[in-house]
């Protein structure tokens, strides 16, 4: 028998069909425009770029271990087949010269831990126009034209920094800044959020105040000179853990008495604060924020929509907790960062804000 096919039956075969070429299409290449700068024709396994501003710190050197160990895994199941990694030396403009170098040679994902807030915009947004995923943490660039920025609140860091310490010097007090490097995004940033605290609180006086690098020894140096200068100090507003131990071990060779002081998960301040029983406070960068980079940039390049900007939480470290923190200080370098475990459940849990 033989079968009618009706106009209107053949209309809605056609539509049919395109439905299903359309969902094709989503399963494959155009999955990927999900996330922002994802384009073209790139299929696993990727190539990847760190592209670190440098790599003296502990912290970074830290870092560069959770990103490797992410690359191995994503090797593993077939996901990453190279890492290229290049390093600064603090330089930004060395360092745009390195990210164009991982434009030319057409990686399919860059990191970026940005040495300047401004001076990396054009060369990232040609990464993205390029169809590159570029995934930045840490310090920020101020261009949006990227895939992902992945940070904690650095304005809430200095925020709730400052509240501590003034809460525990009870409102008054003679206090001294501890900043990292100027022009650093996450250091300028951190200083900006507590400022609107401390303009709330005029009874705290700012004697003065430094930028340093984030290593122990340049803050101490800064933190000698600054006594010598000034005998009366009632708490100090560190914002970062390598300059907390350098301001204590200052205070310690000078034979000063200590006094509140905030920080961060640097093991070596940790240490010195439960010695020293000191007054202190501290919150965390996770290293493993170079990691969740490394795996968002594959998730976008999976097709996965990857959100503009992930939050990663700030956990607090306090005298009810420090001692869970101190346990694990055998898995840590000396001079390192005792930081939070992670896993890709945490990372999927983060990226699906």
């Amino acid at each position: 028998m033989k079968r009618i096919v009706s106009k209107s039956m053949l209309v809605r075969a056609v539509m049919a069909g395109a439905a299903v070429v359309a969902v094709s299409l989503t399963a494959s290449g155009s999955a990927n425009a999900l996330s922002n700068c994802i384009k073209g024709d790139r299929k696993a396994p990727y190539s990847v770029g760190w592209a670190n501003i440098y790599s003296v710190p502990t912290w970074m050197k830290q870092t560069e271990g959770t990103i490797t160990a992410e690359v191995d895994e994503l090797k593993k199941a077939g996901l990453v087949k190279d890492l290229m990694i290049t390093d600064a030396q603090g330089n930004a403009q060395t360092q745009i010269q390195q990210i164009q170098s991982m434009i030319d040679a057409n990686l399919d994902a860059i990191i970026v831990e940005a040495g300047s807030s401004t001076a990396l915009d054009r060369v990232i947004s040609d990464a993205c126009a390029k169809g590159i995923a570029v995934v930045n943490f840490d310090s920020l660039v101020d261009t949006n034209n990227l895939t992902a920025k992945i940070n904690t609140d650095s304005n809430e860091w200095g925020s709730s920094a400052a509240k501590w310490l003034i809460e525990k010097l009870g409102g008054k007090g003679k206090i001294i800044v501890m900043n990292g490097p100027a022009g650093i995004s996450v250091s300028d940033d951190r200083r900006k959020g507590a400022q609107p605290v401390l303009d709330a609180n005029p009874d705290i006086k700012i004697i003065t105040e430094t930028n340093t690098e984030y290593n122990v020894a340049p803050a101490q140096e800064a933190m000698t000179s600054l006594l010598f200068a000034n005998p009366e100090i009632d708490g100090i507003l560190s914002l970062g853990g390598a300059l907390s131990a350098g301001s204590v071990l200052a205070f310690d060779r000078q034979g000063r008495e200590q006094v509140p002081i905030t920080g961060e998960n640097a093991r070596q301040f940790l240490e010195l604060w439960k010695e020293k029983g000191l007054k202190s406070w501290a919150t965390m960068q996770p290293n493993w924020l170079g990691a969740l980079s490394v795996y968002a940039a594959v998730q976008a390049l999976e097709g996965k929509d990857v959100p503009a900007f992930v939050k990663v939480p700030l956990p607090v470290i306090d005298d009810s907790n420090i001692d869970g923190y101190l346990a694990k200080a055998g898995d840590f370098p000396a001079d390192g960062y005792i930081y939070s475990p992670y896993d890709k459940a945490l990372f999927d849990k983060l990226l699906a804000q």
